[in-house]
Parts: structure tokens; C-alpha cells; sequence
């Protein structure tokens, strides 16, 4: 006999009633699946303790964390001396999760012949029948939007709700054969696998981006034989060259040889201009206009502005900079009415004899996030980016290098676009196929 849904009655088999309460048969699988079977039939609760000693003596991690995506990531094998509470030792063909955030998809199984690894208790650990099912397919259904559903109902506790052991066991998942997993998890990796080709493929055309800049505007990234009348190196000291260190201090100096190359004064036969002859930098203050006339822009690059920052607003093309925290020196292009927190520099240009978007590309180059001041609250020094130089070329070959960067963006943009698609594809195929 079938159970029968309706409107507002769900009809539930006494055989199956072994636990009762309402959110526990709200998503009962047996209403979606013919063949399905519950994670205690399929998983054995895994436990082999393993000593600090021992963990430290064969190179062994502890677990950091699992990610949403389910990635694990350990901590240094150090980190076990200090370490406290007991470990479980965790080798292969074991699925984990974690108790706190399996609702979001933190789960991971490790496959045969992955080195071992400690976890402490609230990471459960099981091992698979694995003529049953495969670790891979379980991992990818228990990540469906249904199941982290399922799971968030299954949570308990009011500080750090957990979904328990006997709770996460209790769970229902469709079973197909051995093989149709195998064959729900290639197609799934081959669109991946495909994804990630993309992705990479965007990757190099951004290294592509920067191997263009250096050889246009003529910054060397190999130690030429002028950086090395600069800074000479050796393994274990620098020797830096008076007459070139603008600014005293140990970060400045170690990081001061990536700039060098762009103060050439003859650099592809392109004039260097300091900063403080063609721009101004400000925090404020601009005439206020009707908010609702312009758009709310962010500089640290979200929608929206939270706080009790002042904010600003102002109309055309601007290049804005990032000035606090960990978003110290990010560069933005912006256009049109934008209103901006007090937490941004915004520049003013004093010269006609360069483009905004010429602008906003040479100042990613100087990586401005090192002219930061160390403190609580990092805050960018408005006085050492205006002292910096960048190179100056005609407003005809900033059109050309702009074009140019702006075509391989876009290419950029349109790879991880069809990266993000292929994702989206392989995740909506897989569970169309478990789903129906």
C-alpha cells in the first residue's frame, strides 16, 4: 500500500513510524522514491583513536575544517602539539561530516589510499558499504538543496544547533545501482572537469593581461642588469641602494623591488609621471544629491553600504580606492551617480593628459594595498601613493592598451560565465536524475 498525500494529510505506514514528530515526515523519501534505503543500512559508525604522539611521529594532520563545497583542509602536522581533546583516526574509504554544518553540505569522504588524518568529535566518521554505494555519490545527494533542507530540520540545540549522529543515520537517500551511480557521478565530474578547463583558460588569459602590461609599458619581471645596480640579492641578506629608497622600514624594502622597474624614466621610451602631478585623492566631501537619483555603490565590492559611515555622492567617471581594512587599495572604475562611504578615496584628476581607465589600470599595478599603516584599523596613506610614479603614454596608445585589456576581460568575463553554466547544468542533471 502506497502512502497518500493531501492537501493538508500525509498519511505515514505504521511499519516506518519508528520515531514520531511532524518535520521528520515532512520530506519522507518514500514519497519521491521507489527505491531508497536509510544511511544506517549503508554506513558503519567508525572509531579508532590515535594519540598526538602518533600523529606527530608519521607526519599525520588534524582536520581544519570542511568547507560548504566539501573540501577538506587540515592543519599544519606542528599543530598537533598543541592540540586539545582526543582525535579519531580518519583513513580511507571513510565519509565524515560535520556535525554544525552538514546542513550546508560539509561532508567529504576519503578515498582509498589517501594518507590518514585526525578528527576530533565533532567530526562523525563512518565506512561505507561499498558494494552498495559509492562515497562520491553519497557525498553529492547529501549536498542536494533537498537533503541540506532535510538536515537544517534535523538540527537541535540553541547556541550551535548540530544534527546528531542518530539523526544524520536515520536519513533516507535514493539508492539506484551501483553502476547508475557510477554513471550519475562521471557525467557529473565530465561537466566539472569541462568547467574547470574554462576556468583555467580565464586564468591564463589574466596572466596573458599581465605579461601584456609588462612588455607595453616596459616593467620587467627578470632581474635585469639595471634592477640589479638597484637591489642586490642574496640568500640571506638585500642590499638596497640609498638613492632608490624613498621610505625606511623592513616591509618596504622587501617589497620595494617590485616596483623599481616602473620608475624608468625610459621605459618603452614612455615618460613616468608621480602621482601628485596628474591626480588628487579626497574621503569627501561632495555635494549631496537626491539618493534616490543614484545608485548605492560599495567600494568594497557588494551592493550595499551598512554602518554609520558619512556617504557621498557624485556624478560621471571616477576612479575609487579602497582605504580601510582588508579592502585597503582595491581599485574600481566606476561611471554614472554613485554615492560612496567616507571609508573610499575617491580621485580627481588634475591632468588632461590621462583616461580613466588608463588610470584605474596603472594603479593596479602599483599594488597600493602595501602602502597601507599597520594598526587595528589598517588605513591607506593618502601621502605615499601620491609620491609613487606610473608610466605616461599618449592618450592614442592608452586608448590602444585599454582596448586591448577591455577585449580580454570581456573573454574572461564570458569563460567563467560558461564555467558557472556548466556547473549549474551538472548539478540541476544529477539531481533531476535522483529526483525523478
Amino acid at each position: 500500500m502506497q502512502q497518500k498525500t493531501h492537501t493538508y494529510l500525509r498519511f505515514v505506514r505504521y511499519k516506518d513510524l519508528n520515531l514520531w514528530d511532524v518535520k521528520r515526515f515532512w520530506g519522507d523519501l518514500d514519497l519521491l522514491f521507489s527505491s531508497s534505503v536509510r544511511l544506517k543500512d549503508i554506513l558503519s559508525p567508525h572509531f579508532e583513536p590515535v594519540s598526538k604522539e602518533e600523529m606527530l611521529n608519521k607526519q599525520w594532520h588534524i582536520i581544519s575544517k570542511i568547507n560548504f563545497a566539501g573540501k577538506l583542509f587540515l592543519r599544519d602536522v606542528s599543530e598537533a602539539k598543541t592540540f586539545k581533546g582526543n582525535l579519531n583516526k580518519i583513513d580511507s574509504n571513510t565519509l565524515i561530516y560535520s556535525k554544525i554544518n552538514v546542513k550546508h553540505g560539509c561532508i567529504y569522504f576519503h578515498p582509498d589510499n589517501a594518507e590518514p588524518f585526525g578528527v576530533s568529535s565533532e567530526y562523525p566518521a563512518y565506512k561505507i558499504d561499498a558494494s552498495k554505494v559509492s562515497g562520491a555519490y553519497l557525498v553529492k545527494v547529501i549536498q542536494s538543496q533537498y537533503f541540506k533542507t532535510l538536515l537544517n530540520q534535523k538540527t537541535s540545540g540553541i547556541s550551535k544547533a548540530r544534527v546528531k549522529p542518530y539523526e544524520f543515520l536515520d536519513i533516507k537517500i535514493p539508492l539506484p545501482s551501483l553502476s547508475e551511480q557510477q554513471a550519475l557521478i562521471k557525467a557529473y565530474n565530465d561537466k566539472i572537469q569541462q568547467a574547470e578547463t574554462l576556468e583555467k583558460q580565464a586564468e591564463q588569459i589574466g596572466k596573458d593581461i599581465d605579461a601584456y602590461l609588462n612588455d607595453e609599458l616596459g616593467i620587467s619581471q627578470s632581474e635585469s642588469s639595471d634592477e640589479q645596480n638597484i637591489v642586490n640579492e642574496y640568500k640571506f641578506l638585500r642590499f638596497v641602494n640609498f638613492k632608490y629608497l624613498r621610505e625606511w622600514g623592513f616591509n618596504k624594502i622587501i617589497n620595494h623591488k617590485k616596483n623599481l622597474s616602473c620608475l624608468n624614466n625610459d621605459a618603452n621610451g614612455y615618460k613616468t609621471t608621480q602621482l601628485s602631478d596628474i591626480i588628487s585623492l579626497k574621503s569627501g566631501l561632495f555635494l549631496p544629491k537626491d539618493k534616490q537619483n543614484g545608485t548605492l555603490y560599495d567600494v568594497y565590492g557588494g551592493n550595499g553600504i551598512t554602518g554609520t559611515h558619512n556617504e557621498y555622492c557624485f556624478s560621471g567617471k571616477r576612479v575609487v580606492i579602497g582605504r580601510v581594512g582588508e579592502y585597503c587599495g582595491n581599485i574600481h572604475l566606476v561611471d554614472g551617480n554613485y554615492w560612496v562611504t567616507d571609508n573610499a578615496l575617491i580621485v580627481d584628476q588634475k591632468s588632461d593628459n590621462i583616461t580613466w581607465e588608463y588610470l584605474a589600470i596603472a594603479l593596479k599595478l602599483l599594488n597600493l594595498n602595501q602602502y597601507k599603516n599597520i594598526s587595528a584599523q589598517p588605513v591607506i596613506s593618502q601621502k605615499k601613493i601620491l609620491v609613487l610614479s606610473i608610466p605616461l603614454p599618449s592618450i592614442d596608445i592608452q586608448n590602444v592598451i585599454v582596448k586591448h585589456i577591455n577585449k580580454q576581460k570581456e573573454q574572461i568575463k564570458q569563460l567563467k560565465q560558461q564555467a558557472e553554466n556548466l556547473k549549474k547544468e551538472a548539478l540541476e542533471k544529477f539531481e533531476k536524475e535522483i529526483f525523478e
